[in-house]
């Protein structure tokens, strides 16, 4: 692909601050991936009990004071965290960024659970008197609370908002950003995604319910997607944020590039409230690749979203086969392997996992996979180890969510 926008149309990848359940900078999560190092641990919850999760634990801390966390929510502290390592990454002479043209655009699974319970369980102590409830209850659970409290930290007025996409969120957060960047309606953009999901028991007792949750004796091997033996999601937090520019300022200040924006898409399945539409995902892929003027066998490596829910990733392979029904050159791989599926955070740090690639040429592998699925078997899955790729000039990120909600992002070098 030869790119003929004006460098002012181009949208490029200049800082990320991230927490995953096994690494809280770039380095340490790309490290611990090619390692084939699990972040996911035994984990108790109230009324649900023990189970398995991939726990963050990132320095709450560090830009925040105990007071504002305490008044605050998880996913904030999350975002917070992941916004300012993103601009001090970038390189960005913050104190002298004009603060109203910064956006702020946070992908959320959902927000508001994990207040709503803690509240009831505190009222329950006593006799369930709502004048105990929190006076900070409504803005720890307005949807724009992690995108808010980014704005309120960082004292950035340009525009902030969460976008609700399910476990398509992340993408959804980075699209926003180049949507707008595009549009002129910001100069910088905050773009990515947050998780607080381990903090609510009911979506632990919900994925139980379900038959999808994830049961292991050894907690590092229990999200194995793609395997024989997958026998559901690890719910995990995290949180992934881009700093994202146009190429021609990035250029003009000098900034380091990571890659750039060249493809993207969303789309809905509107058939099944859980059940993917493998036909929707492939449309998806294809209308992304179909932006960013590539065809399939450009694609380096594909980030699976495989979940390691039986039906998911079976359903995830058949659109993968479709578009690549002739594969000799691309790599899959598979990030939730190693942290579990943190949810609206999930697509922008198995995003961030692979960025790495443009530069060194290795593709990460999904680990946990001892017997694949005949299934899934996918030409170019990078097993358990990593593999030496040599020049990777393009990624594809997948990220799909319930309700049917498909979102795809392509980063290329420049």
């Amino acid at each position: 692909m030869v790119d003929i926008r004006p460098d002012q149309q181009r949208i490029v990848i200049t800082g990320l601050g991230l927490t995953a359940p096994n690494g809280n900078s770039l380095p340490e999560f790309r490290q611990n991936l090619l390692e084939g190092r699990s972040g996911v641990t035994a984990y108790d919850i109230r009324y649900f009990g023990p189970t398995v999760a991939g726990v963050c634990n990132f320095d709450e801390l560090r830009y925040q004071r105990r007071k504002e966390v305490r008044r605050g929510t998880r996913a904030g502290g999350v975002a917070i965290f992941c916004a300012r390592e993103a601009v001090a990454d970038a390189g960005l002479d913050w104190e002298n960024v004009d603060k109203s043209g910064v956006g702020i655009y946070v992908g959320v699974t959902e927000h508001g659970n994990v207040e709503t319970e803690n509240e009831i369980y505190q009222i329950k102590g006593y006799d369930y008197d709502t004048q105990y409830w929190s006076h900070h209850h409504n803005p720890r659970t307005v949807a724009n609370n992690p995108a808010g409290e980014i704005s309120l930290n960082m004292g950035i007025t340009g525009p902030h908002y969460t976008l609700g996409a399910a476990c398509a969120a992340g993408n959804a957060g980075i699209i926003q950003g180049v949507q707008m960047l595009r549009l002129g309606e910001c100069d910088v953009a905050l773009g990515g995604g947050v998780s607080e999901s381990i903090h609510t028991f009911g979506i632990f007792a919900s994925f139980h319910s379900q038959g999808a949750l994830a049961r292991h004796s050894d907690p590092t091997r229990a999200s194995r997607p793609f395997d024989a033996q997958r026998n559901g999601i690890v719910v995990a937090e995290g949180g992934c944020m881009f700093v994202l520019e146009r190429l021609s300022d990035a250029r003009a200040r000098g900034a380091k590039i990571y890659g750039e924006i060249v493809g993207y898409a969303m789309n809905s399945d509107a058939t099944d409230f859980v059940l993917p539409d493998p036909d929707r995902q492939a449309q998806c892929i294809r209308l992304a690749l179909r932006r960013a003027e590539l065809n399939p066998e450009e694609i380096d490596i594909v980030s699976t979203h495989a979940t390691g829910t039986t039906t998911g990733d079976a359903q995830e392979v058949k659109a993968l086969r479709q578009v690549w029904a002739d594969n000799g050159h691309t790599a899959f791989n598979n990030a939730k392997s190693f942290i579990g599926h943190a949810m609206g955070a999930a697509g922008a740090l198995e995003l961030a996992g692979n960025l790495p690639a443009l530069d060194d040429g290795v593709c990460h592998a999904t680990i946990n996979l001892d017997e694949i699925d005949p299934e899934c078997e996918l030409p170019g899955l990078v097993a358990n180890q990593p593999r030496e790729l040599g020049k990777v000039r393009y990624i594809l990120n997948n990220s799909f969510g319930m309700l049917g909600i498909n979102s795809v992002v392509i980063v290329g070098r420049v």
